[in-house]
């Protein structure tokens, strides 16, 4: 495998916030190339298209991530645990996207995502594949939480869909509301919808 050159490492950390921060119909490869410091014969040298350069940069972001989604969810962390760090971990990137951004940007994959459902299918796809991956986590605590003995669940991926639609509902109203307020409560809300009476009750 050859070495990744400097110009398409700049153009995929620079896709995904300069996206993420507008919407992908808003940025254009020359915006993404003078952000970046990278010439547009480079861009095209590395990628066919802004579309490839935005799956590319989706799933780059997703590799910064996952090193501390595995170091969260292993096995050794007790599930209520796992259940505050991720919850903290969500609150703290938007926390600090907003203070750089001055402004909510949500989730990257469910923006990107609901913006191209209907014209890009490679993106859709991309953003899908990138739910179902937050989705074997969050599933992963469910079942953990259940055999626990913390919460009655029979079909843990059904109530793991419920906790990523209500992670996702909270994070597109932030963003539309452009506060922390709802994300800030995201763990409360979490643990009402999981049935953990006694732990909202004294986390609220």
């Amino acid at each position: 495998m050859r070495p990744e050159s400097e110009s398409k490492r700049k153009l995929l950390e620079t896709a995904i916030d300069l996206i993420w921060e507008s919407s992908y119909t808003s940025v254009s490869v020359d915006d993404i190339c003078t952000k970046a410091g990278v010439n547009k014969g480079s861009f095209y040298h590395a990628f066919k298209s802004k579309s490839d350069l935005a799956v590319a940069a989706i799933e780059r972001h997703w590799e910064h991530k996952q090193p501390k989604l595995d170091s969260i969810f292993s096995p050794q962390v007790p599930p209520l645990e796992k259940l505050d760090r991720y919850c903290q971990m969500i609150v703290d990137d938007q926390r600090q996207k907003y203070v750089s951004f001055g402004k909510m940007l949500g989730c990257p994959f469910c923006s990107i995502g609901c913006e191209l459902s209907t014209l890009d299918e490679k993106i859709r796809l991309k953003a899908e594949q990138m739910s179902q991956r937050r989705l074997r986590y969050i599933e992963s605590l469910v079942r953990d939480l259940a055999a626990a003995g913390y919460i009655e669940a029979t079909d843990t991926m059904q109530v793991a869909e419920e906790v990523r639609t209500y992670i996702t509902g909270v994070l597109m109203q932030a963003k539309l509301e452009n506060s922390m307020r709802q994300v800030e409560r995201l763990q409360v809300g979490i643990m009402r919808l999981l049935g953990l009476k006694q732990l909202t009750t004294a986390a609220a």
